[in-house]
């Protein structure tokens, strides 16, 4: 038979030489692209690849030339734009597919090769979807180089496609289904046979078919024990090979001892030996239980590849708007920041943009979590993954691909995947002791079965107490209700971007706001009006704004804002008093607006009326005397009030803290019930209150929005981060709002708190479940088949328990 090939282990062609140096021997591939991928990897020095790896890679080819123009021109600024997030100088990061991962071993070979390459900043890899994430200096390194070096060791490496990830899932679930149905009708066919042997009565059946049909069962186990449970043996030699014990270790003994102790009392004739309906049995229910847990699983993380597939892949674009409104389809992939879209009801907004023309109402349910529509109008921005629903709408686009709102959502959502919550790594640790001291315990119930009974009743008692006990449920306690938790924030607008938020959101007392762009809007409105007695045929507001029609400033905002787009009067002679109003002429009247000692300067003194304390104050007057004052400010948020009362009642501690004046800061606190609060707070200040709490015993959520909350955000036990605030304070925070709606604060806490139920009970009835099981299958009283529904059983009813946190709560 002819030597495999070192790398892809197929057979090395006779008369056919390609060594390779390993470790002070050499081996032999199958060809030149074999050889060439090998020495790469070797010489990179990355051979632990082949000590580790559990699959034989797929054979190597030489690149070819179509391969290496086709690495090349991605390399261009256009083509990348759909996939590739521009940060900083020339720093950029990319959202790949690799194809050809098979193991484990694979994506430590790629993430550590590609690290080596001069200019690369970090590379993850997810080894379920097999997406990466790879962040570079492109003054230093080009896209390209990093796909050739990947394709060097075997590899491919493409832009992120849901739609050939999907593909890739099918055909996974297919074998998955392969494998099942084979062993489902092997399991049938061998218990026709078992049944009459159970059923008859001693000596009834004639020795000669006895045997016909033991050896019939033998033929049918044996498709099952070669194809069907080869899962458990890849999982199992990939964990021998690491030098530790897995789930399914224990498994995986019990299928090969039950199948070779038959297959010895077939041989020998040993008439009550022989058990391969059990063998294929519980080979059918483990892989049953296995694929309806991964159904149940995918079911959880949908929530990150429905965003992924969100936007559309092809778009209308106008040319020639507003002149013209002929459109044509377009990639969407093409699309350039600056162009018109015709964007139609029912259809999917594929960019970032602002309206042109055009009203309706948008639903960002899935991005934000607001059910309700909201309505936009020309002026208003819009989000790549809304849908608009009534009315078309004309789109600028303002940010497209890896640079839009959704691609960052979906970024951090794959971060959080990544990152692997202390709770889950606990109980990955417990099961790992779990399952060698099963197999402690599975020799010693062997040995003392043997002593009582007899080696062949001491055997299937041994395979019962084996598979009984696989830690399967209590290593998916965890991480089963963790994703399922988060899946479910993200529906209602929630990103959990660390792996310890949730189990930390559940033990928080403290909760400490920032005020501007938190608890308030964090924009100048108009907040209240007061007109003089005498009337005017023009409304104040519509005088005001104006006056203020050619002004950036944010009062001068505020006030146009409030004149919803009224007809404005002719202003002239305009002149602007920095730091105390404007001037103009109005239908031959001269108008001031601003400081009221300004406006007085002109319209003669008058009492202000009252106002809230935390506005800015502006009057409107002409030579007759002040006609109105507006009252200009920050507006607190509509669901703040009943957010910090359910907040309070629950039991935690609510503080403020602000840079804000201290009259300003003080009236917040006393109208929302804030007895904890500090004003004139530089970042500082804020991370100094945080710690303090801290080292008194408190756990403290902190929120805030801006770049100087990012320190504190950093700081405090677990932190959200506003949605619509910075970069830093959102890359800053274990938590981002979305929809910027504070009152799924309360929502967030609540389900924390019972993800946690749920992981307890999980936990309980992993734990609670072995301790019975166990001592019954070591007693003799769970026969194989048995044991392994009760695996099965028991982890399926962790998996669903944790599918309870997806149902999103009316």
């Amino acid at each position: 038979m002819n030597q495999p090939c070192f790398h892809c282990h197929l057979p090395v062609p006779a008369g056919q030489d390609f060594p390779i140096r390993y470790r002070q021997r050499t081996e032999q591939a199958c060809c030149a692209g074999c050889q060439a991928v090998a020495q790469t990897i070797i010489d990179s020095g990355l051979g632990d690849y082949y000590q580790h790896r559990t699959d034989g890679q797929q054979k190597a080819e030489a690149l070819p030339a179509e391969l290496l123009q086709q690495i090349a021109l991605y390399d261009s600024d256009k083509l990348q734009q759909s996939f590739v997030r521009h940060e900083d100088g020339a720093v950029r990061e990319a959202t790949l597919m690799l194809e050809g991962i098979t193991c484990a071993a694979c994506v430590w070979l790629n993430e550590q090769h590609v690290r080596q390459l001069p200019g690369v900043l970090g590379v993850d890899i997810n080894y379920s979807s097999h997406r990466a994430r790879v962040r570079w200096d492109n003054s230093q390194l080009q896209l390209s180089q990093i796909l050739h070096a990947i394709a060097e060791i075997g590899y491919r490496a493409h832009p992120y496609d849901s739609a050939r990830q999907e593909a890739a899932q099918q055909r996974e679930r297919k074998q998955a289904l392969n494998r099942l149905w084979v062993a489902g009708l092997s399991m049938m066919q061998v218990m026709m046979y078992a049944v009459p042997i159970y059923m008859a009565p001693e000596g009834d059946i004639e020795p000669q078919w006895l045997w016909i049909l033991h050896w019939a069962s033998f033929v049918l186990t044996l498709p099952v024990v070669l194809y069907s449970a080869v899962p458990f043996y890849r999982a199992t030699w990939r964990d021998l090979k690491t030098r530790r014990v897995g789930m399914d270790t224990p498994v995986t003994i019990g299928i090969l001892t039950a199948f070779f102790a038959s297959l010895w009392a077939l041989l020998h004739k040993v008439e009550h030996g022989v058990y391969f309906d059990s063998v294929s049995m519980f080979i059918f229910l483990l892989l049953g239980g296995r694929y309806l847990e991964s159904m149940a699983r995918r079911k959880t993380g949908e929530a990150t590849e429905r965003l992924v597939k969100l936007v559309p892949a092809f778009v209308h674009q106008l040319d020639g708007w507003p002149h013209s409104h002929e459109t044509r389809e377009v990639a969407a992939a093409n699309v350039e920041p600056g162009a018109q879209l015709l964007i139609k009801p029912g259809e999917t907004v594929p960019c970032d943009g602002r309206i042109l023309d055009g009203h309706s109402s948008v639903d960002e349910a899935l991005l934000t979590g607001e059910s309700t529509p909201i309505r936009k109008d020309a002026g208003d921005t819009v989000i790549a993954g809304s849908v608009n629903q009534t009315s078309p709408l004309v789109l600028s686009v303002t940010q497209t691909g890896s640079d839009t709102r959704l691609a960052g959502i979906v970024r951090l959502l794959d971060q959080a995947m990544a990152e692997k919550p202390q709770l889950a790594k606990l109980a990955d640790r417990f099961a790992a002791w779990f399952v060698a001291l099963l197999l402690l315990a599975a020799a010693g119930t062997y040995l003392g079965w043997s002593l009582l009974d007899s080696p062949q009743h001491a055997l299937w008692i041994t395979v019962a107490v084996l598979v009984v006990s696989c830690p399967c449920a209590l290593s998916l306690a965890t991480p089963a209700a963790l994703t399922a938790a988060t899946g479910h924030l993200a529906q209602i607008g929630v990103l959990t971007t660390r792996g310890h938020a949730l189990e930390t959101l559940a033990k928080i007392s403290d909760v400490v706001f920032d005020k501007t762009g938190t608890l308030t809007h964090g924009r100048m409105q108009l907040l209240a009006t007061q007109e003089a007695a005498h009337a005017e045929p023009t409304p104040a507001i519509v005088l005001a704004a104006a006056l203020e029609q050619s002004s950036e400033h944010p009062i001068a905002r505020a006030l146009s804002a409030a004149a919803h787009d009224a007809p404005l009067p002719t202003v002239s002679a305009l002149r602007n008093q920095p730091g105390r109003g404007v001037e103009g002429s109005i239908a031959g009247q001269c108008w001031r607006l601003g400081q009221p000692d300004f406006v007085a300067e002109l319209s003669g003194a008058a009492p202000q009326p009252a106002l809230p304390a935390t506005a800015t104050v502006v009057a409107l007057g002409d030579a007759r005397g002040i006609k109105a004052w507006f009252a200009v400010g920050d507006q607190l948020r509509d669901s703040a009030t009943a957010l910090i009362g359910r907040l309070q009642a629950q039991g935690l501690r609510v503080h403020l803290l602000s840079g804000d004046a201290k009259l300003a800061v003080a009236t917040l606190a006393a109208e929302l019930g804030i007895a904890h609060y500090r004003a004139g707070a530089t970042p500082e200040d804020k991370l100094a209150y945080v710690s303090q709490l801290q080292q008194g015993g408190a756990r403290v959520l902190m929120l805030g929005d801006g770049v100087n909350d990012a320190p504190v955000l950093a700081r405090a036990d677990v932190s959200l981060a506003m949605g619509g605030g910075t970069d830093v304070a959102r890359a800053s925070g274990d938590m981002v709002l979305m929809g910027d709606d504070i009152a799924q604060l309360s929502g967030a806490l609540a389900l924390a708190r019972r993800t946690m139920r749920i992981i307890r009970q999980n936990l309980l009835w992993a734990a609670v479940y072995n301790l019975v099981a166990l001592p019954l299958a070591i007693a003799g009283h769970v026969t194989p088949w048995l044991a392994s529904l009760g695996m099965a059983a028991s982890s399926l009813l962790v998996v669903s328990n944790a599918l309870r946190l997806v149902k999103r709560s009316k």
